[in-house]
């Protein structure tokens, strides 16, 4: 059985790639900048080493044994000082680092969907700055493309929440946002396969107003929607990156950017939009 290094396992996406991993017997090495995020459980079954990927040393030698790496780490809010070229470029880069001198065999990273036509974002254009690196490097990789997750619309349920969704346009761009559950055996089988680029999303394409109006049904909300033309993202990016700073802009930057496109790739999945709302209306009540 091979031995996988993880990093980013307290994150979304990365808590459900490490149960997978554990569910199919996999020998697991986690990096986590706070060991004490992860299920105690789970802890007990794996090798735990606390270190900051933007932190060169405190990751030295994580590799050593290692035959496959998989990071999730990226940040959708820079906080703590560090910018997107810090975490998702430079601390995923070290990481690399790490698995080439320690002879890893394979390396599969996350990016975005359609990040290569969205580098005027600072997100993407850290995240495809890496993808470069990877590239380079020869190792034998994976860069998996998911279009959203389930948690970035979670936006819409808050709106809804408050009585009004926004809409760009006529609110029929469309996309199929997927679970980080349905996500994660993705990123497993990626360990066992050839391809070098694995574009996915989630088992329901649907429309910004299907969207909205799944919202407005788990929040209980009569539908009230506001569309805003098109021509104001422009001006509304102009003015955040102007006056606002990255930690502020850079997420809202990147929700304007993507409900003004469409972004749909193949569907896989079993878990619904509406499934997770209604799961998040619990939560939010309790």
């Amino acid at each position: 059985m091979q031995r996988v290094l993880l990093a980013g396992a307290t994150g979304y996406l990365g808590g459900y790639i490490l149960s997978e991993l554990l569910n199919r017997q996999f020998d697991v090495r986690v990096v986590v900048r706070s060991p004490s995020k992860l299920n105690p459980e789970e802890a007990d079954k794996i090798e735990v080493l606390e270190g900051d990927l933007t932190e060169p040393e405190s990751i030295k030698d994580c590799c050593e044994d290692i035959d496959c790496v998989i990071t999730t780490v990226g940040i959708t809010e820079p906080k703590d000082g560090l910018k997107y070229m810090d975490v998702d470029y430079q601390g995923n880069k070290n990481l690399l680092d790490e698995a080439l001198d320690s002879g890893v065999e394979k390396f599969i990273y996350t990016s975005v969907l359609n990040g290569r036509e969205l580098t005027e974002l600072d997100v993407c254009e850290a995240k495809e700055l890496f993808v470069d690196e990877l590239k380079r490097s020869r190792l034998d990789h994976c860069v998996i493309r998911p279009n959203g997750y389930f948690s970035d619309m979670e936006e819409f349920f808050d709106m809804a929440q408050k009585g009004r969704i926004y809409l760009f346009g006529d609110g029929e761009y469309k996309l199929n946002p997927i679970h980080g559950e349905d996500l994660a055996p993705i990123f497993v089988d990626a360990i066992g396969k050839k391809e070098k680029k694995i574009e996915v999303g989630g088992p329901e394409t649907l429309s910004h107003s299907e969207i909205a109006s799944i919202a407005f049904d788990a929040a209980g909300k009569k539908e009230k929607i506001t569309h805003i033309p098109e021509w104001l993202i422009n001006i509304s990016l102009f003015l955040l990156r102007t006056f606002t700073p990255q930690r502020i802009y850079g997420p809202k930057e990147f929700f304007l950017t993507v409900l003004s496109r469409n972004m749909v790739a193949p569907e896989i999945g079993e878990h619904t939009l509406s499934e997770f709302y209604s799961d998040l209306k619990d939560q939010k009540c309790r």
